[in-house]
This record gives C-alpha cells, sequence and structure tokens, in this order.
C-alpha cells in the first residue's frame, strides 16, 4: 500500500512539474538556437536585433533590474489591489443575487454586458475621467476580475444538492443556517476556480490601464521599450508579467488547498 502511494506521488510529481518544465526548456533551447543562429529573424524578415534569444533577454533582465523591479512593484500593487476589490465585490453581488431571485432576472444580464465592453476601450475613457493615479488601473483590474468570481460563485451557491436542502428544513434550519452551513461550503470550491481564472488574468487589465496612461508600470516600461525598439527589455517585462501571474495563481491554489482539506 505504502509502495503504491509513493509510486502515485512520484507519477504526480513527474506530471505536475517535471514535464512542464522540460516542455519550456525545449522550447527556449529552440528559440535560443533559432534566434542566435538568425534563423528567426531571416524569416520574419526583421534585422537581428529585433528578435532577440533566451540569453539576451535574460542578460537585459539582469541589466536592468533595478528598472524593472521598480515598474514591476507599481504593477504587482495595481494587480492585487484591484483583484481584491473583485473578489469582495462579486463576492458580495453573487451572494445578493442568489439570495433575491428578483434582482438576478433583473441584474444577471448586467453582469453579462460588463465583459462585453472591450477593455482596451474603456480604460482610456477612465483616465480621461479620474487621472493618471492609481485609480483607473484598479478599475480595469476589478472590471476584468469582477465576471469570473461572480459568475463561478453564484453558479457553486445554485448547485447546492437539494437532498441537503430539505434535510436541513426538516431540523427547522434557519436561513442563515442553510446560507453558512450548507451553501457556501458548497460554493467555496466554485469561488475559488473563479479566483484562480481572476487572478491570471489580472495582470491584463493592469497592463491596459498602464497603456491608455501611467508613468510608470510594466505596462508604461513596454510602452516606451515598443516605441525605441528596445525588444529584448520588452520581453523581460512579459517575462516579469507572466511570473506575476503564475505566482499568484500558486498562492490563491496554495490557500485554496488550506482552506479546502475537507474536499
Amino acid at each position: 500500500m505504502r509502495g503504491d502511494r509513493n509510486d502515485a506521488g512520484r507519477s504526480e510529481l513527474l506530471s505536475s512539474w517535471v514535464l512542464p518544465i522540460l516542455l519550456v526548456l525545449l522550447l527556449l533551447l529552440a528559440w535560443q538556437l533559432a534566434a542566435s543562429s538568425g534563423f528567426m529573424a531571416d524569416r520574419l524578415g526583421l534585422e537581428e536585433f529585433l528578435v532577440p534569444s533566451p540569453a539576451e533577454v535574460a542578460k537585459v533582465l539582469w541589466q536592468d533590474r533595478s528598472l524593472i523591479a521598480e515598474n514591476a512593484w507599481v504593477t504587482l500593487v495595481e494587480v492585487v489591489c484591484g483583484f481584491l476589490i473583485a473578489l469582495v465585490v462579486g463576492l458580495a453581488a453573487a451572494t445578493l443575487l442568489h439570495l433575491s431571485d428578483l434582482l438576478r432576472r433583473a441584474s444577471y444580464p448586467l453582469v453579462v454586458a460588463s465583459q462585453t465592453i472591450p477593455i482596451i476601450v474603456i480604460a482610456p475613457v477612465l483616465v480621461v475621467w479620474f487621472g493618471y493615479g492609481i485609480g483607473p488601473k484598479l478599475a480595469v483590474v476589478a472590471l476584468i476580475c469582477f465576471f469570473p468570481i461572480t459568475v463561478n460563485t453564484l453558479d457553486g451557491l445554485q448547485s447546492v444538492d437539494r437532498e441537503k436542502v430539505k434535510m436541513m428544513q426538516t431540523i427547522w434550519a434557519s436561513r442563515r443556517q442553510l446560507f453558512s452551513r450548507v451553501e457556501v461550503p458548497t460554493a467555496l470550491p466554485y469561488a475559488f476556480s473563479g479566483a484562480k481564472i481572476a487572478v491570471a488574468v489580472a495582470v491584463i487589465g493592469a497592463v491596459f490601464g498602464e497603456w491608455a496612461g501611467a508613468d510608470r508600470g510594466l505596462g508604461y516600461l513596454m510602452l516606451q521599450d515598443n516605441a525605441q525598439l528596445m525588444t529584448a527589455r520588452l520581453f523581460a517585462s512579459v517575462f516579469v508579467l507572466s511570473m506575476i501571474a503564475i505566482s499568484l495563481f500558486a498562492l490563491v491554489a496554495l490557500l485554496e488547498r488550506r482552506l479546502l482539506r475537507w474536499r
């Protein structure tokens, strides 16, 4: 039995970490060979300095680490604060929509409509209204994160086992007790799924907000690098953005495992 558990653990480790890392290393190796040999530049019809290799990106990432870290911190603050705003508002909205059928029928189409507005269009409008401060960036991030959190949490609240509801009703449980002891535990895995989706795409909202108007942040730095054809540092900023998203996703996933051990 113990041997089977060890084999299962090794298999899970292999599929979860080793294979993805090997795939990433192979892709980086292929990119390095294609870029350093000039193959990518020739195929794309570009100058070689416009097609940096992973080694060149890593070199710039180290050389300009202070500049990139300073701007990354600004973007990280925008992402985390915007996500937390969306989390609070999204959970509250899902709860209200669940508890009120009338409100759900009236408001749910508006929740869906909130995602039909292109963020790249609304971001400049928010900058015009509220200026170049952090406010518009938080609004854009929160708008992107709001939908998956709200919809997933609402689906979880609506998916409660009817038999559990009947059992609670037979012991004269109040509406509050039914909500806290049955509906919330059922909805938590759904809420975490929505939160993981939201935190992974939150960096997109932050970058769009910074593109619309900012004087710092990775999005702002990327615009400057693009205008100056500094593609290596542009790729370095993209790499840092990816690391932010992956780290926040892993943090939410870890919190989910800690809080939902009963699953």
